[in-house]
């Protein structure tokens, strides 16, 4: 990705670390976002696993919420992980006192859907999109799409049904953990939409 605006990670709480070794791998130049005026300096954005409602207050006191928005407006392609993925979502539904999102998928998220961090889990996921084999997840205190809007696309679901995959244009958001496993093809499928974009500019 010579060339091009660098990938951003939002870096004010969370694994955000770990999204950082990932797109390092795999040939993306890199940049750790906690202002403002970082936002316009990159190409697409990942939002990391962490606490959504601190995330939430750190981005709005850093002055970086309202860039995001920006970004998210004018296309900018962004992947949320965990609760990457609540803060992503248009609607949280047990959210807390005043907590907010940055919007853009049209979803219904519920936070830590599965109980407590000792309720963690692993499951194998069919992902079409992906290809075979299936995406082995690893979800941690993890949210659900509880409402799935017209706008949206289901890339994956429990074998109940539970969809924990989902995208809207250039917004790329899962309930699990890709970059605690070896399997990166979510990552690469974000980088994909971060260079088309790019090359379509």
């Amino acid at each position: 990705m010579a060339g091009s605006a660098p990938v951003g990670v939002l870096a004010l709480q969370g694994d955000f670390r770990e999204h950082v070794a990932v797109l390092r791998g795999l040939g993306a130049d890199v940049l750790t976002v906690r202002r403002p005026e970082e936002v316009a300096a990159i190409g697409g954005l990942v939002i990391p696993g962490g606490e959504s409602s601190v995330m939430d207050k750190l981005s709005r006191s850093f002055g970086v919420a309202d860039a995001v928005r920006a970004g998210i407006r004018d296309g900018l392609p962004v992947y949320g992980t965990c609760a990457g993925l609540i803060m992503l979502a248009d609607r949280i539904l047990d959210g807390i006192r005043d907590q907010q999102s940055f919007g853009g998928l049209d979803v219904a998220v519920r936070r830590n859907a599965f109980g407590a961090q000792t309720e963690s889990f692993e499951a194998d996921l069919e992902v079409p999109v992906l290809g075979d084999p299936p995406m082995h997840a690893v979800f941690i205190r993890a949210p659900v799409v509880a409402e799935l809007g017209p706008a949206a696309t289901p890339l994956a679901a429990l074998d109940d049904g539970t969809v924990v995959a989902v995208e809207q244009g250039n917004l790329l958001g899962t309930s699990f953990h890709p970059e605690m496993t070896a399997d990166y093809r979510f990552h690469q499928y974000f980088l994909a939409k971060v260079a088309a974009r790019s090359a379509g500019r």
